[in-house]
């Protein structure tokens, strides 16, 4: 059955644009159109759409919190926003609504129809100008097929601090944000070795660049009952990424992250919780221009039941022993 799209924007021009980019035939079906939020929420109660695509400015409520009261009355329904505001801060906000998506208008010809897959099959999407991937023409089509999510497995700190600084240094030098997530004294390791390699890290603390936190504090922003809440995941995913996107020099928004906190899961013997986060964060990887390096004690490769070192090698792109 094809999917079911609920069209939400107060210009009917840019409704019947919409209409006339969706394929010929059995792909999708618009089952209705409103004009404003207070419209949109009663047609989502009526006719219950596997998508709406929704504009940022309604008249009457806006779209931030027509999507919020929306997802407050079902929580499974699936949002994209498709705007002209090229904001990162309302970008930001719109995601955090927990909408799936968020594509420019000047961008659709080229962008709708993969958020469009992306937003009905549980995965995100976000326009590549804001998600730092920087590619042209049908090219974003693909655009969210890069990843880099790799693992270091490490003995002890010599290897690790050596492999992490390289990793933080080419990042920071190509105009990159770099976040660390660590024990406290870890981060000050890191963050020493990186001053002796030459970076000014004071400075990429004051501009942005430069966001170091605690591994327990990450984790806390989004397990609940000891286990990750995707929405509150995503929320706290989607605020630091796109935050440290803006502070980035380069040509393309980037971001790279250093990160132990499945390490430290996995070492405490929760595995599956260490999985499931390491799922959530590879979609962080594919929807955002992020780069992501996670460590791992080395004692987990000698893990008693080698299922569990397989399944985390199977969620990460590379490996790297030390």
């Amino acid at each position: 059955m094809s999917p079911r799209v609920l069209l939400v924007d107060d210009h009917y021009p840019w409704r019947r644009q919409i209409r006339s980019m969706l394929p010929h035939g059995a792909d999708w079906h618009v089952v209705g159109e409103a004009s404003d939020g207070l419209e949109a929420i009663k047609a989502m109660a009526l006719l219950r759409p596997d998508l709406i695509l929704l504009d940022v400015e309604l008249p009457a409520l806006n779209g931030l919190e027509t999507a919020r009261r929306i997802l407050a009355l079902d929580p499974s329904a699936k949002i994209l926003f498709v705007t002209a505001h090229r904001s990162w801060d309302i970008a930001a906000a719109a995601l955090n609504t927990g909408a799936r998506g968020y594509v420019l208008k000047s961008h659709a010809g080229d962008e709708l129809l993969p958020a469009m897959h992306a937003s009905v099959n549980g995965r995100r999407f976000v326009s590549p100008v804001l998600a730092g991937r920087g590619v042209n023409g049908k090219a974003r089509q693909g655009a969210h097929h890069h990843r880099c999510h790799e693992a270091c497995f490490y003995a002890d700190d010599a290897p690790l601090l050596d492999h992490v600084a390289r990793f933080a240094e080419a990042a920071l030098r190509a105009g990159k944000a770099f976040i660390i997530v660590a024990t406290e004294p870890r981060r000050a390791m890191f963050r020493q070795q990186l001053q002796a390699d030459g970076l000014d890290i004071d400075a990429a603390v004051r501009h942005g660049r430069y966001i170091s936190l605690d591994v327990a504090d990450v984790l806390s922003s989004y397990l609940v009952d000891g286990r990750p809440d995707e929405a509150r995941f995503w929320q706290a995913a989607t605020s630091l990424v796109m935050r440290a996107a803006q502070a980035s020099t380069g040509e393309h928004p980037g971001v790279a992250v250093y990160g132990e906190a499945c390490g430290a899961l996995v070492r405490d013997e929760q595995v599956e919780v260490a999985i499931r986060s390491e799922h959530l964060w590879d979609e962080v990887v594919r929807t955002f221009n992020v780069d992501m390096l996670c460590g791992y004690p080395a004692v987990i490769a000698h893990h008693d039941d080698q299922r569990v070192l397989q399944r985390v090698y199977a969620e990460h792109s590379a490996v790297h022993t030390g």
